[in-house]
């Protein structure tokens, strides 16, 4: 008896710290050496890891995410194309003519067009080609930055401070730090912010992939090439950070900043996106980046776990008032979708809520019914120890619409007369039964 009583609390005691220590060795099966990181669904927005997420720091050239969504943002709305071209001004070509800030050389009195500067932005992060582009769009560099952090705002950034185009700080600018910020500036992202922003730049504007995964390509004879060593490069020095699917995304050095990467990659029809801030060296921004890619590859699977058209349990039905049929069948009007931590298939319910303005006071649905109209929401809810949430606080809850399935037709008045009849003399033969029972 001793035994089996030992038994039992030994094995009582075993699933006591396997519930206490398993949620911390999920959170902690990623030793992330950077200061911040995060991991991010693209197709969602939900947020898979994360470290120090909303630590805001200086991004250094992933900075050039915005100018980059800025550009084609106004080549989508017509404002320029691809073919217009500019000049240089003086300000860029004094930038592009200094080797430390990533010169290539741009030459004045020479039309470049927009793809061609825009190559020179995104492939080898040139800060020259960045400030012509911002002057091309907005007419001035200031003028640009005030539509850089217009644009975080409407974006939702939750953390966010754009004080010049190319992510290098004002102080290193001189004079020619942009009108309307500070010599001392410096541009600060958090890591969920680059996340979000790097989130709306691949799925807004896909056609940033075609120049984030160039390797090679030349400006004015200059050879361009990737600062992305994760791209699939036919070079042996760089086969250690290499990594499948990787076609992108930014950069990042400075010396405040450190070493920051924001990548994204895809493999069939998954796709992250990942940001690691303050590493400590070139290549250690792609390693760390490579943890956080396999734990999405590795750990995650895209699963359905509700299809549009399911029933919720105890919940199949509504009753009808005033209706040819007295109960309508009710369903999930789209199915739910998402990232699945391996082993949490079960650990995910639905929850539901009736709008009270579309029923009747006894909680029935008049007729005449349509297919499909809304009469609540179904709310996926996960029992698991570990969320992080979605990018967008605003999309933390999982919501779809409860519409009824079928169409029901108003009974007819002569219908509609008889049951009101009928119930009449049911309300009286309840009452008499009632009183009967009470005498006895």
């Amino acid at each position: 008896m001793k035994d089996m009583i030992k038994k039992g609390f030994s094995v009582a005691f075993i699933a006591l710290m396997i519930s206490i220590l398993l949620p911390l060795a999920v959170q902690a099966d990623i030793d992330l050496e950077a200061e911040s990181g995060i991991l991010v669904d693209a197709k969602t927005g939900d947020i898979l890891y994360q470290k120090n997420a909303d630590l805001k720091l200086p991004p250094a050239s992933m900075t050039k995410m915005m100018t980059e969504y800025l550009v084609l943002e106004a080549i989508d709305e017509g404002t320029i194309t691809w073919e217009t071209t500019t000049e240089i001004s003086d300000y860029p070509y004094s930038i592009s003519a200094n080797t430390a800030f990533s010169g290539i050389g741009l030459r004045q009195n020479k039309a470049y067009t927009v793809r061609e500067l825009y190559e020179g932005m995104a492939i080898i992060s040139d800060n020259a080609t960045t400030i012509a582009l911002a002057e091309l769009v907005a007419g001035s560099e200031g003028e640009f930055v005030q539509m850089m952090n217009t644009k975080a705002e409407a974006l939702g950034l939750p953390d966010y401070k754009f004080v010049n185009s190319t992510g290098l700080n004002n102080k290193s600018l001189g004079d020619n730090y942009p009108e309307g910020t500070n010599p001392d500036d410096d541009n600060l992202l958090s890591a969920r912010s680059a996340a979000m922003l790097a989130y709306h730049l691949v799925n807004d504007y896909p056609e940033v992939l075609e120049f984030s995964s160039t390797i090679r390509s030349e400006l004015d004879e200059q050879p361009l090439e990737n600062l992305n060593w994760m791209l699939p490069w036919n070079n042996d020095n760089f086969s250690q950070y290499q990594y499948e699917g990787v076609d992108g995304l930014k950069t990042g050095y400075t010396s405040e900043a450190g070493y920051c990467f924001t990548s994204t990659a895809q493999r069939g029809e998954d796709r992250f996106i990942t940001v690691v801030m303050r590493t400590d060296s070139y290549g250690a921004r792609f390693l760390e980046t490579q943890k956080l890619l396999d734990h999405g590859f590795n750990d995650f699977t895209e699963m359905e776990l509700y299809q549009a058209g399911h029933r919720l349990e105890g919940m199949e039905t509504l009753e009808v008032a005033k209706g040819k049929e007295d109960q309508v069948a009710i369903a999930l009007a789209n199915g739910f979708s998402q990232m699945v931590r391996e082993g949490e298939e079960e650990l995910y319910d639905l929850t539901y809520t009736l709008n009270e303005e579309a029923l009747t006071e006894d909680g029935k649905i008049e007729a005449p019914i349509a297919s499909g109209t809304v009469i609540g929401q179904v709310t996926l809810a996960y029992k698991g120890d570990v969320d992080y949430g979605n990018i967008d606080e605003t999309k933390d809850m999982k919501v779809v619409d409860l519409v009824t399935t079928a169409d029901i037709e108003k009974a007819s008045w002569f219908s509609l007369v008889l049951s009101a009849i009928g119930d009449f003399f049911v309300g009286i033969y309840n009452t008499v039964v009632d009183t009967v029972t009470g005498w006895f």
